[in-house]
């Protein structure tokens, strides 16, 4: 017997504007003060430079407020005590579906991202295991090799785009480590990363883009991108069950596992789920490696210290997910009406947590911008109010990849330092894309010399 699986959200782009504006004239309590005018200049703000907005806005309005945005007017929710009543007080009044979550369904399909409930507890349920300490402990072996095949290949003087390198190099340890299968399967078939990189940019398009159907629309391009992959995972999911082969992977797992009453996923499920981790992890790790070694190659002080001290790369890796959370923001939508810092939230209204923003409070953080990894050190650690730091998320819906992810991090991070150091080409600007993951968006160019 399968699990039972949620009910189909429809991606109508016309639909979903309807009902979303429905349930916002349904609202039986006022919304948080805020801007909530019709404003294309706002709009186009937040597509551009989300994190100054939402700033600005808590500077103005406090912990909560109201911003319409595009059609539609959302809540934001910003601090310690926010992140808490989202991700563990309160947890139980957000639906991510109904959120914009909802937004990955036509690439995901049904993972851990896209749902809640009693079906996201037994589907996570079924998957904790294969991110135990153990299994990720032997995942490590994976992952040396292939950081050895990648990085030994560097010399001094090379100039490459680091961000560029390091998504390969995620995707084939995700496809090795979780899922059992060398990437040269795809070959003749697909190029995984290829179409990885088709598929994402679909979120990166102007948002009036996004909403075209039709042939040569960004939404089309990311549907053949998603048909790609799946003939991949597919046809891996029914060679396994051909074969009767088992691995140390989650797929091994999944294919076999059952919860307390025997239930299982079903080839479509388990298709999700591996879509959903090859997500989360691929570009999340990638994004985290290039931040880091873009705030260390102008901190290279940092950089000698954490190649010889394993505690000085873990403050940097901290420092690194406080100032870049990949998963940046938390998009859910109210349950049932509510009330924060004085401050009613009908039913229905879409609210987001931006970990983003939050961990850049200046009433919370000394130097808030600044690279200052030893905010994570023993005794400075302890300081840190609860809430304020949420790079994965919290409570029941942390993120299940965390451990397997910075694992990875250090793994690549404590390759390279050992060798070398990482500098910036000159005249580089940071810029950062939202896509739905924070990254470098004209990547990292670096120079590579001798430690």
């Amino acid at each position: 017997m399968s699990l039972a699986g949620p009910q189909p959200v429809s991606t109508n782009p016309i639909a979903r504007l309807a009902s979303d504006l429905r349930a916002e004239r349904a609202a039986s309590v006022p919304f948080p003060p805020g801007e909530t005018n019709l404003s294309a200049r706002r709009t186009r703000r937040m597509l551009r430079d989300p994190l100054g907005l939402l700033l600005e806005s808590y500077g103005r309005y406090g912990p909560i407020f109201t911003l319409r945005v595009f059609h539609g007017r959302v809540v934001f929710m910003l601090g310690p005590e926010a992140n808490h009543y989202v991700t563990v007080s309160h947890a139980q009044n957000f639906s991510w579906r109904d959120g914009h979550m909802g937004d990955l369904i036509p690439l995901l399909g049904d993972g851990l991202l896209t749902i809640d409930g009693e079906f996201h507890r037994r589907s996570r349920k079924i998957m904790l295991p294969a991110f135990h300490r153990e299994r990720i402990d032997a995942a490590s072996a994976v992952m040396h090799e292939e950081v050895e095949a990648e990085v030994g290949r560097w010399r001094a003087a090379d100039e490459f785009d680091l961000y560029h390198s390091t998504r390969r190099l995620a995707l084939r340890i995700a496809m090795r480590a979780l899922f059992g299968f060398h990437p040269e399967i795809a070959a003749g078939r697909a190029d995984a990363a290829d179409e990885f990189e088709h598929a994402l940019g679909f979120w990166s398009r102007d948002y009036l883009l996004q909403i075209m159907r039709g042939p040569g629309s960004p939404f089309s391009r990311m549907q053949r991108a998603r048909l790609a992959l799946d003939e991949l995972i597919y046809a891996e999911i029914d060679r396994r069950r051909a074969s009767g082969e088992r691995g140390d992977d989650i797929l091994s797992l999944l294919l076999d596992a059952s919860d307390e009453d025997g239930s299982h996923l079903s080839k479509a499920q388990i298709r999700d789920e591996v879509m959903t981790l090859l997500f989360a992890g691929h570009d999340t790790t990638t994004s985290t490696v290039a931040f880091l070694f873009y705030e260390l190659a102008r901190a290279p002080e940092w950089a000698d210290r954490a190649a010889s001290d394993s505690d000085a790369l873990e403050q940097c890796i901290d420092e690194t997910l406080r100032l870049y959370p990949p998963a940046w923001i938390g998009p859910r939508r109210a349950v049932s009406d509510f009330e924060f810092a004085g401050h009613t939230v009908p039913a229905g209204a879409f609210v987001n947590y931006c970990s983003w923003a939050s961990h850049r409070l200046p009433d919370v953080w000394d130097e808030p911008h600044a690279f200052r990894p030893e905010r994570f050190a023993p005794g400075a650690r302890e300081e840190i109010p609860k809430g304020a730091y949420v790079p994965f998320g919290g409570g029941s819906r942390t993120c299940i990849g965390m451990r397997f992810g910075q694992q990875e991090i250090r793994v690549i991070a404590g390759r390279v330092l050992r060798h070398f150091r990482l500098e910036v080409s000159a005249g580089y600007r940071l810029r950062i894309r939202q896509m739905p993951t924070i990254g470098p968006q004209d990547g990292l160019p670096v120079r590579v010399r001798a430690a």
